[in-house]
């Protein structure tokens, strides 16, 4: 049988009563995710791993001073913190977060291209930069929110707590970003299948996904 691992909660009692091991664990348990939180805002791998040790300096300082909030994650409570942080960073070089996508290398595929021309390389290259496009089109905040849930592979209730608003208008701008962007591809059919979004399937999407 597996050893079963200690929860969060239990890492962060045990590291706050001195074992310094245990912050090590919720470093390694969330590192990634945060690291994705912060990449998809500065877009930059060096900025990010930057920002990634600043996050978990500042939490270790707020777990330390015993002003960590109990009621929430702590995977939440961090990809909050480093969502902050990279936004203020933008801030600080007086420029609006960009969040891009590369649509060939992670789970975007479930918003995956028609196979038309399949044998012609160029043709789909040029489909997937048109995909590329129509989602920097999207409002910033539909964006956001469609970018974390398909790249990052948050929840609606991480995103939510990642970017401070309620876990409603998390699921209510993936619902009309995936409106937007279905509107987008279908005006153009030439690029897509329209089969990706048929009828008024969007807020079943949505549900299913929220879940």
């Amino acid at each position: 049988m597996e050893t079963m691992q200690p929860s969060d909660s239990a890492l962060i009692s045990l590291y706050i009563a001195g074992q310094e091991s245990a912050f090590a664990q919720l470093l390694e348990r969330h590192k990634a995710r945060v690291f994705t939180t912060i990449q998809l805002i500065v877009r930059d791998a060096d900025v990010a791993e930057d920002l990634l040790q600043d996050t978990f300096i500042k939490a270790i300082h707020t777990l330390k001073s015993g002003r960590y909030n109990e009621e929430g994650k702590f995977s939440s409570w961090i990809c909050r913190i480093a969502h902050n942080m990279a936004i203020d960073c933008f801030r600080r070089e007086k420029r609006s977060p960009v969040m891009t996508v590369d649509t060939t290398t992670h789970p975007f595929t479930s918003l995956s291209l028609a196979e038309e021309g399949a044998d012609d390389a160029l043709t789909r290259e040029e489909s997937h930069a048109r995909l590329r496009e129509l989602i920097q089109e999207l409002p910033a905040a539909q964006k956001e929110v469609l970018i974390m849930r398909h790249y990052g592979d948050m929840s609606f209730q991480e995103i939510a707590d990642a970017t401070g608003v309620s876990i409603n208008t998390a699921l209510g701008r993936m619902r009309y970003a995936l409106i937007n962007l279905r509107k987008k591809m279908t005006a153009q059919p030439v690029f897509y299948d329209q089969n990706l979004y048929p009828g008024d399937t969007t807020s079943v999407r949505v549900q299913r996904i929220a879940s």
